[in-house]
């Protein structure tokens, strides 16, 4: 008998990978990622790239994990369970892009390397009788390079690894502004046609949709626009004044990344997670945790909402 289908269990647990930094003080990375996935009823294993020293005021150090062992994480994790969707954060370095767009290519080594174009990563999944068969992970990636408090979390030659190793491997890349123009490497975006425009551009360098985030942009709403082969879908809401704003980003990915491994099409999936986010700013407000900007809180989003597991 297959160990993961006890007698009279049908229901397969929802499974997300994280790929991502550790934060210390638990507002952002993998710790957002693990409190976001809860919320919405996805378990989710993880592989840590990072260690941070942090907490509500910055960042103090950065110990990046050696990438044969992000290699061994994920492996170890791709080989036992069946993952629906992967999320990738902060990865830091080099090497670590390539030891992870590496793990996307070629899943598991008891898996043949799959053919065709690069981001058609096969995973195992268990069928009846306990008889394989293979499903691709949806990836979305939040190409982190910079903490909220401005320290730089990426080293030499990231960028050109990212756009080079990872981008064709990616599902949904989510940049905020200052990430898009960095990948692109040009201005940041000043407007909606600015962001609808670099949208395209990332596009043309791999990934299969661009989650344009539009927070920084002025206004009165925060405006995220989902360039994809079908065109630009635009995503609005009134922007909400909070201190605690650490992790946003961390947030719509995984949020993001759960929806898709709930069934929702990745329009529906972003739609939500944006109001899953909204939901926790408000539930996190006034929520003092130290002496700094503070998380948002996606633990108390009540699943009923129109953000929540539907």
């Amino acid at each position: 008998m297959d160990r993961r289908d006890p007698p009279g269990v049908t229901a397969r647990t929802p499974i997300a990978l994280a790929v991502a930094g550790s934060d210390s003080g638990a507002g952002a990375g993998i710790q957002a990622d693990l409190r976001t996935f809860a919320a919405l009823g996805v378990h989710a294993a993880t592989a840590i790239t990072a260690l941070t020293a942090q907490n509500t005021r910055g960042v103090r150090a950065i110990h990046l994990a050696p990438p044969d062992v992000v290699t061994a994480q994920i492996e170890a994790v791709m080989e036992d369970f069946e993952i629906a969707a992967i999320k990738i954060g902060m990865l830091g370095s080099a090497a670590i892009v390539e030891a992870v767009a590496e793990r996307l290519r070629f899943p598991s080594p008891q898996l043949s390397p799959a053919s065709g174009r690069g981001g058609e990563s096969l995973l195992p999944l268990s069928g009846e009788g306990g008889a394989k068969r293979r499903m691709r992970a949806f990836v979305v990636y939040d190409p982190v390079m910079a903490a909220s408090s401005g320290e730089a979390l990426s080293g030499a030659g990231f960028l050109e690894s990212v756009r080079e190793t990872l981008l064709p491997l990616v599902d949904c890349l989510t940049p905020n502004l200052a990430e898009a123009a960095a990948l692109l490497g040009e201005g940041i975006a000043r407007s909606e046609a600015d962001m609808a425009r670099q949208g395209r551009a990332l596009i043309a360098l791999g990934p299969r949709a661009v989650l344009m985030k539009g927070g920084h942009l002025p206004g009165d709403e925060a405006v995220d626009l989902l360039v994809d082969a079908d065109g630009t879908h635009r995503f609005a809401a009134p922007k909400i004044g909070s201190p605690n704003l650490h992790g946003t980003g961390c947030v719509l990915s995984s949020a993001t990344a759960a929806h898709i491994v709930l069934g929702k099409s990745l329009p529906e999936a972003v739609a939500a997670a944006k109001t899953f986010v909204c939901e926790a700013i408000v539930a996190g407000r006034d929520v003092q945790l130290g002496a700094g900007a503070g998380p948002l809180a996606p633990e108390k989003v009540a699943r009923s909402g129109s953000g929540s597991v539907g």
